[in-house]
């Protein structure tokens, strides 16, 4: 039920698509005549998280918000090099062969990205594969706005490179240096976070949300693990670990060393859990700021740009950007392995082009689908009767009535516009609360989100309103730092435990309604900011259609729905109706992956 943006013009320079795909998190991205148009994650459409399948549909929802077809395409562009990779997971997985994941086969298929592209995208043309920790760099840097900076990706592995360190000048961008496998810092987090009981490639920021409640105790226990070097490159201690053991990264020596046994998940969280996060979560910010002062010293540059999934460390950002040398820094929003697909079609266009792509800073992530107001007003007229409230042509009436709920401390479900690309629900479709009520984030993460009870709320505040709230003087549009809380109001459900807060700046050139809900917020209530939240619940992908927003509506207790225009109360709806639907699951979309699909 997702409509086309404006279609975009006759493109005068080339179209590249840039695909991420066969581990996870798997995206799509279009540049059209090197700007950034569209971009779309594939477990939004087929409700599986973190799908790693060749993201069909994200590339048709790509296409489609373009007014394009892929006969319109002049190149497809993939996130690495899958010859190299297969090198690296044959040097890995034979000595362990059978007794490991690495007896896996189909992940050993270097041929699987280029035939998938011809047969499942019906596409005959050209296809650039670009090393990932260069699609790494590419997205953030030609997406930085700097004219130089230094580049640092940090992340598990790619084909061989954990780390790499570069500089980009105008349109060129050089890796000069890097570690690689099986020397991983990102490794070395994911194994501490599969120690502590979370899934490995998933739970990694709830150890970084539990790190506050504990304290570091065995730092010098986990800085025995990796030695860091005073240039800033490092080498694990590879005696502790197990890459290619499912059961476990960290073994019997790493249980002797610190004197504690694995958790088994879904158990009790103890103090020493908590010790153990804040332990790993020290010395990665300490082994961080050694590697921003490496690519300080090899770049002259003031400018920096990171990327790599721990680049989404927040509180390692926040140390970064108020102890490192660098006087900006840049982090691309998507930095995981789906933002690889903005890099790499970045590439494509400058290995077309001999030039950088023709975009300017990002400033939005509203890159997905937007919202069609008739076919949400047919779908509640089906599935919710008369029990809606309809304020198409009425802006002000719709953003009064929901601020006035929101102060009388209902939780929104928010559905409105483009949907956001990246692992933040940044206003496009987000669950909203007022920050000041006790007990509205233990009530959201027990019955809404339905997750653990230490995970912390985000906020989203008006930028010019934002230093008198929060240690922040710069804006912070993509919550990927944090920052102490200094509000003269009362926030407990935005403030963690360590008076911190991941901010998110909202400007109305940016997410105009979402900016203007929350000013309406303010003058009724004198607090210019939200508690902003992903719309999903525990385990499933951020909501994609109307749909998806009302089912998890149904099956949670959020008190109200806001779809587009339309305002739905639960309060309003037969208790069977919700009853009913609360026991269910939502469905998964149905994938035929072996048969050819055409975007033609």
């Amino acid at each position: 039920m997702s409509v086309r943006n404006t279609p975009t013009p006759a493109p005068g320079g080339p179209v590249v698509l840039g695909i991420s795909a066969h581990f996870h998190d798997s995206a799509a991205a279009l540049l059209v005549d090197g700007r950034l148009v569209a971009a779309s994650h594939e477990e939004r459409h087929t409700r599986r998280k973190q799908d790693p399948d060749l993201p069909i549909d994200a590339v048709r929802d790509c296409l489609d918000q373009a007014g394009l077809r892929i006969t319109d395409v002049d190149c497809v562009a993939y996130y690495e090099d899958p010859a190299k990779k297969l090198h690296r997971q044959l040097w890995t997985g034979l000595p362990a062969f059978p007794d490991s994941s690495a007896s896996a086969l189909y992940r050993l298929d270097a041929d699987r990205p280029l035939r998938e592209i011809r047969n499942l995208l019906g596409w005959e043309g050209r296809v650039e594969f670009v090393d990932h920790h260069l699609s790494h760099a590419a997205s953030a840097y030609y997406f930085s706005g700097f004219d130089d900076s230094a580049v640092l990706t940090v992340d598990a592995v790619g084909e061989w490179a954990t780390t790499s360190w570069g500089i980009g000048r105008g349109a060129s961008l050089e890796l000069t240096e890097q570690v690689e496998f099986p020397h991983s810092l990102g490794l070395l987090y994911s194994a501490v976070t599969g120690y502590l009981g979370f899934e490995v490639n998933e739970g990694e920021y709830k150890v970084m949300g539990l790190a506050p409640y504990g304290e570091p105790r065995f730092r010098d226990e986990i800085g025995r693990l990796i030695h860091v070097t005073e240039d800033g490159s490092f080498r694990l201690d590879l005696d502790y670990f197990d890459f290619t053991n499912p059961d476990g990264m960290l073994g019997e020596r790493f249980t002797s060393l610190i004197g504690v046994a694995p958790r088994v998940p879904e158990s009790e969280i103890d103090k020493v859990h908590h010790d153990l996060a804040r332990s790993i979560q020290v010395v990665t910010e300490e082994t961080l700021l050694r590697m921003v002062d490496k690519a300080h010293r090899m770049s002259g540059s003031e400018n920096l740009c990171m990327a790599g999934g721990v680049a989404l460390n927040v509180v390692a950002v926040r140390r970064i950007v108020e102890e490192g040398p660098f006087a900006r820094v840049f982090v691309q929003p998507a930095a995981g392995d789906a933002g690889g697909s903005l890099g790499c079609a970045a590439v494509a266009h400058q290995r077309l082009t001999g030039e950088r792509p023709r975009q300017d800073r990002l400033t939005s992530v509203l890159l997905g689908s937007g919202t069609d107001s008739d076919g949400i007003a047919r779908l509640l007229g089906a599935y919710a009767g008369q029990s809606f409230a309809d304020f198409r042509g009425d802006e002000a009436g719709l953003l009064d009535a929901v601020a006035g709920r929101l102060a009388e401390g209902k939780v929104i479900g928010w559905y409105h516009g483009r949907e956001e690309f990246g692992p933040r629900s940044l206003g496009g479709r987000s669950i909203l609360a007022d920050p000041r009520g006790d007990d509205t984030r233990d009530r959201i993460n027990a019955s809404v989100k339905m997750r653990e009870a230490f995970r912390p709320f985000a906020p989203a505040v008006l930028a010019e309103h934002a230093h008198e709230h929060f240690r922040l003087d710069h804006e912070s549009p993509f919550m990927l730092e944090t920052c102490e809380v200094v509000s003269p109001l009362s926030l407990p459900a935005i403030t963690h435990v360590d008076k911190s807060a991941r901010v998110q700046t909202v400007t109305e050139a940016t997410n105009g309604r979402f900016y203007r809900l929350i000013r309406t917020f303010a003058d009724r209530t004198g607090c210019p900011l939200l508690l902003n939240t992903s719309f999903n619940l525990r385990g499933e992908p951020i909501v994609h259609t109307p749909v998806d927003a009302l089912l998890c509506f149904l099956r949670s207790d959020i008190d109200c729905l806001v779809l587009d225009d339309f305002v739905l109360d639960r309060d309003a709806l037969p208790q069977s109706w919700v009853t009913w639907f609360k026991g269910t699951r939502p469905p998964r979309r149905s994938r035929v992956s072996d048969s050819v699909y055409t975007l033609l």
